[in-house]
């Protein structure tokens, strides 16, 4: 018989191959209150549903300005 923290331990090990799958990998990541504030000033003012869709802006225009240089 499977425990609740069995299912659950699963259930992310289900999520994770289905990200996986997609061609993405999720990640924890420790940033100061500062940053993450910003990220939420982003979501907002782009209506994005995210944090995960502020960060990937963020870097995308990274990208853009690095590959200009």
């Amino acid at each position: 018989m499977e425990g609740p923290i069995t299912e659950s331990i699963d259930k992310h090990r289900a999520y994770r191959r289905r990200l996986a799958a997609k061609g993405w990998r999720q990640i924890i990541a420790e940033l100061p209150d500062e940053v993450v504030d910003l990220l939420d000033d982003l979501k907002a003012r782009h209506g994005l549903r995210n944090r995960n869709q502020a960060l990937l802006q963020l870097i995308e225009q990274g990208r853009g300005t690095a590959q200009q240089n």
